[in-house]
Formats: C-alpha cells, sequence, structure tokens
C-alpha cells in the first residue's frame, strides 16, 4: 500500500505533477502513526522500472517509490546511456535523461496516477540537468547535497559541488511548490564515521537547502555500530532539526546499517529488523531498507518487497517491549543536554556556521581549516587527518581528530590501526549478526543495549494501546 496522501487543488495541466508531493505524503502517513518504508531500486527500461513500482506500491507496507539513475546520468554521460538503450544494453538504473521527460511521465502515469510518492536518487555532485529532467517528468522529490554527493562519490572540487547544489535546490523551489530534498550527510561512507559528524553534515546541508528555498527538507542518517548510539544520534538531528528547521516541513530518514552486510539470510534480515526497531522507537519518518541478498548480488524486485515487508512488520511489533523507556548511552530518561553526540554535533555545526553567513561558503572554509573531516574519505578537499575506532561497547569513537573541534578518545582506542584492524572494523556488525544467526550463544553483543531482532522474527503482531 503506498504512503497516505492529503488531496491537493487542480494545477494548470501542463505543470500536473506525476506522483503525490513527497514530503507531505511522508508527513500525512506519520501523523497516522505508520513507518513510510523505500526501498533502493533502478531498472533501465520502462517496463522494468514501472513493474518495479507497481510492486512497491502494492506492498504490504506505508511505502514511497524510487527511481535510482544509472551510472552514466550520475555522470552527465547521456550519450553512452542512450547508446546502451539503443543497444540493449545493460544499465544499473533508470536513464532519465536519455528517456526524456515524456517517456517518465507516461511511465509514471501507469503507477502514480498523482497519488503515489516517488523519490529520484541518483549520486550525482553536479546534478542541475538530474534536476530539471525530474521537474520535466513531474517529480517533485530527490536526494543527496554538496557534500554527501561530492566528497565519497566523486573528485568534483568541492567548490563546484557547492555551486551547483545552490543552483539546483533554487530550480527545485522555483518550479514546485513544496519540492522535497534529502540530505545524503548521515550517511557519509556509509560506515565508519562516528555519528557526530553524520549529523552535523545532514543538519549543515538541510540548513544549506533551506537557504537556497526550500522548504521540505529531511535529513539521512546511516545505522552504525551501536543501538545506544544511534538511539543519541537520532535524538541529537531530531533536536539539532527542531533548532534551526523550525520554519519547515522536514522529517528524518534512516538507512538500514550501509556496510558489510551478513551473508546469512537469518543474520541480513535481524539486521533489517533491528533497523526497523530502532526507526520506529527513535520517532523516524522514513527509513530505506537493505534486504537479505545484500552480500550475495544485486536484490530482485521480490528481494526489495520481503525486505519492505520485514521492515513494516518489525516496526509495528515494537510493543514487544511494552513501555520500556527508551536506551540510550546515557540510560533510560537521559536529557539532550547528556546526550554526547548532541553536545559533539552541535559544536561542529556552531564552528562552521559561525566561519560564514552563507552556508555554502562556511562549508567550504570549514573543510579548508579542517573543522569538518570525514574519516578514511580520500578526496582531495578532505583534510585526511581523521581516525575512528570501535570501543570495547561497540560504539564508533574518535582516534584522532586533526583539527576538527572534537576530543578523540586515543587511550580507550589502538595506538595505531593496523590494516587488520581496519577490515576487523569494517566486518564488527556483518560478525555478530552472522554469529548470531548460526549459534546464538556465541556472538557477544555489538552494543550495551540488547539486541531486540530474536524477539520480532517469532513474536505475533500484538495490538497497540
Amino acid at each position: 500500500m503506498s504512503a497516505l496522501v492529503p488531496r491537493t487543488g487542480r494545477r494548470d495541466a501542463e505543470r500536473q505533477p506525476a506522483t503525490a508531493p513527497f514530503g507531505a505524503a511522508v508527513a500525512a502517513a506519520a501523523a497516522a502513526g505508520r513507518l513510510v518504508v523505500q526501498p533502493r531500486m533502478g531498472m533501465p527500461t520502462v517496463a522494468e522500472m514501472q513493474r518495479g513500482l507497481h510492486a512497491v506500491r502494492a506492498a504490504d507496507a506505508t511505502a514511497v517509490g524510487t527511481i535510482t539513475l544509472d551510472s552514466y546520468t550520475r555522470v552527465g554521460d547521456h550519450d553512452s546511456a542512450r547508446k546502451a538503450l539503443r543497444d540493449g544494453s545493460d544499465l544499473n538504473g533508470f536513464p532519465i535523461v536519455a528517456h526524456g521527460a515524456g517517456v517518465t511521465r507516461a511511465m509514471l502515469a501507469g503507477v502514480a496516477d498523482g497519488d503515489f510518492a516517488v523519490q529520484v536518487r541518483h549520486g550525482s555532485p553536479l546534478p542541475l540537468g538530474i534536476v530539471q529532467a525530474l521537474l520535466d517528468a513531474g517529480l517533485d522529490a530527490t536526494e543527496g547535497g554538496p557534500v554527501s554527493y561530492c566528497l565519497p562519490y566523486s573528485r568534483t572540487p568541492l567548490a563546484e559541488a557547492v555551486d551547483a547544489w545552490a543552483r539546483s535546490c533554487e530550480l527545485l523551489a522555483e518550479r514546485v511548490d513544496g519540492a522535497h530534498l534529502e540530505s545524503f550527510g548521515g550517511c557519509m561512507l556509509g560506515q565508519l564515521c562516528p555519528p557526530s559528524l553524520l549529523v552535523a553534515i545532514s543538519l549543515l546541508e538541510g540548513i544549506f537547502f533551506r537557504q537556497h528555498g526550500l522548504r521540505s527538507i529531511s535529513l539521512s542518517y546511516a545505522q552504525q555500530t551501536s543501538f545506544a548510539q544511534d538511539v543519541d544520534a537520532i535524538a541529537a538531528l531530531r533536536h539539532l532539526a527542531g533548532e534551526h528547521l523550525g520554519d519547515t516541513q522536514w522529517h528524518v530518514v534512516l538507512y538500514t546499517y550501509m556496510g558489510v552486510f551478513p551473508r546469512t539470510e537469518p543474520g541480513a534480515l535481524a539486521l533489517l529488523r533491528t533497523s526497523a526497531v530502532l526507526a520506529a522507537s527513535t520517532g523516524v519518518e522514513r527509513m530505506i531498507v537493505k534486504t537479505a541478498a545484500e552480500a550475495h548480488r544485486i536484490p530482485t524486485v521480490a528481494d526489495n518487497i520481503q525486505a519492505l515487508e520485514v521492515a513494516a512488520r518489525a516496526s509495528e511489533n515494537l510493543t514487544v517491549f511494552g513501555d520500556r523507556p527508551l536506551l540510550s548511552s546515557g540510560g533510560a530518561g537521559a536529557s539532550i543536554a547528556e546526550n554526547p553526540v548532541y553536545a559533539e554535533a552541535r559544536t561542529l555545526v556552531e564552528a562552521v556556521l559561525e566561519l560564514d553567513a552563507d552556508v555554502g561558503r562556511a562549508l567550504l572554509k570549514a573543510f579548508a581549516k579542517g573543522y569538518l573531516d570525514v574519516p578514511y574519505c580520500l578526496h582531495a578537499d578532505n583534510a585526511q587527518r581523521t581516525r575512528a575506532f570501535i570501543d570495547e561497547r561497540g560504539a564508533l569513537r574518535w582516534l584522532t581528530a586533526g583539527s576538527m573541534p572534537v576530543t578523540a578518545a586515543p587511550a580507550a582506542g589502538p595506538r595505531r590501526l593496523r590494516a587488520d584492524d581496519f577490515l576487523g572494523m569494517l566486518g564488527h556488525v556483518q560478525r555478530h549478526f552472522d554469529q548470531t544467526a548460526l549459534e546464538p550463544s556465541a556472538a557477544p553483543a555489538p552494543s550495551p543495549v540488547p539486541d531486540p531482532s530474536p524477539a520480532l522474527a517469532s513474536a505475533p503482531a500484538l495490538a497497540k494501546d
């Protein structure tokens, strides 16, 4: 079932949207107490993409659709994308520019009929052409950001990305009232980045979007290595968003763990359920799922539908925990003032915003000074002086902080990271969930918070109070 959508007034026919307003659809679902779940999905042909969207809409979950674009389109090589379509060559996503606005709009007409929300996902540091294409096709939502779609994915100078994203935000705001943009800032490199920096970058990109005219925004956070620390991070993100984005329509989107995924199906599904519990218990409005096939192959449509429905059931079954207070690293009842992720993220945000009234220029200055420095990121505009480690409680901490205004904890971590230490951290979550699936008594918990997934795996749906 699709996300709930409030009806809107009539619009001029030639500007009629092909899909439901994305931000409003998520807000309506949240008001009804439903977690919106969303797949990663992109197929090259109209028929395949349409079948995928039909399946998502028909899933037994409150879902929104995804059109993920291909690599040629992401880098602006539309001639190669057109050639691949002509030759019948495989593409790893939907080439929205090569297909053209008319074809894409017709494809959506067979699925959305104006009451199913769809987001375009692309990975481009220079997205203006993509934004133009999606708007021409009647779509109103996409994602990325000047930092989050530049540093991890490209060699594009950060200054060029900031300029391109400023123009793209302004085009979205000009063309569509309520156009929605999601920051990918909470997902930098997918793993091994302490949550305070993820929260800070996601919020700063949201402020950047607002400064360039957008009023419907979502802020991302990717599940990391510790349930308790993730609870703190999401609370910090929500509080900071309330402080800085109070005059906008905003929500938080959680990504199921983006690092090395469990190889066993029970382990993979347990991790998915844990992320759904995290989302539902922290007030997250939307969640991007991963499938049980992630470690082995490109997921099928059926894999994605299974993931959507598993996540939906897990979020609905949260009442198996009764009225247990939400656990964070500060313990039950900890206030935002006691939240270490909030304190660190707020310090980072304030340090950046003090550099310049223009958020784009402030971001450039922050990276130049090393006030923002993503660990293990090799982009030329990243200072590369920070490192992170996983502590004995399963939480991510700073081993070295470079010039960032945060405190490192070298005494608690290894004196230096060796290659095998790094590889061990990459596989930390995968090992825990696979070992627990194969031999539940064999694996230590990766977090001081009990893993809820075994209970959810077998618990029946319970009526909510």
